[in-house]
């Protein structure tokens, strides 16, 4: 009997050691993200999911640095390296987790990538693509401030490219701000709303 005990207790403790490296790790990565030190957060997003191969925040996380730091870029060398490194990690973590509206819309992300970098070239292929993912994110999480943001936000980006009005969609951020402001996450690392981002774009709309 206190064998067995002693093997519990041993594997629980396991369990606990396992969950507080991937905590500390987690926690770290998001502190180079803060600091502007992209290239340690994905590296370590990246390991981590190696580590933790069931785990889907990780590879999401890694995958979103990377998507983020493609915008901007003059080179499209260096774009396609990043972005098809995004798709890998973004294909981890929609193995761990089907059907997610995150990764969704961070696909959807990762196209914009490409169609801000060359709109005749990618545009055609990627817009369609992308307004199926936001209308997907939409039906599966219809009160998602980060869904309900990204949509609005794609919608913007094609008026502002047709020479049309943005304001039609301003009401949509004002709601994604309002619905991200009485959000409770209770899941450990689960992606917040960015309200100073949202904000940004408000001020942006209608003009």
């Amino acid at each position: 009997m206190k064998k067995s005990i002693l093997i519990i207790a041993l594997l629980f403790a396991g369990i606990i050691s396992a969950q507080s490296k991937y905590q500390t790790g987690m926690k770290k990565a998001f502190s180079h993200w803060e600091k502007g030190e992209m290239v340690k957060a994905s590296q370590l997003f990246e390991r981590i999911s190696k580590a933790e191969p069931t785990k889907w925040k990780p590879a999401y996380y890694a995958a979103t640095v990377e998507i983020l730091g493609s915008f901007g870029l003059k080179d499209e060398a260096t774009l396609n390296t990043k972005l098809k490194k995004a798709q890998e990690f973004l294909d981890v973590a929609k193995s761990n987790s089907e059907n997610n509206p995150e990764i969704l819309i961070t696909q959807a992300l990762l196209n914009t990538g490409y169609i801000a970098f060359d709109g005749q070239k990618y545009g055609m292929t990627l817009s369609g693509k992308n307004a199926q993912l936001y209308a997907k994110a939409l039906a599966i999480a219809p009160s998602n401030p980060r869904v309900i943001m990204g949509n609005a936000e794609w919608n913007m980006g094609a008026a502002r490219f047709f020479g049309k009005s943005t304001k039609p969609y301003c009401d949509e951020i004002k709601r994604a701000i309002k619905l991200g402001k009485e959000e409770k996450i209770e899941e450990e690392f689960y992606p917040k709303f960015m309200e100073s981002r949202a904000l940004e774009v408000l001020k942006q709309c209608g003009k």
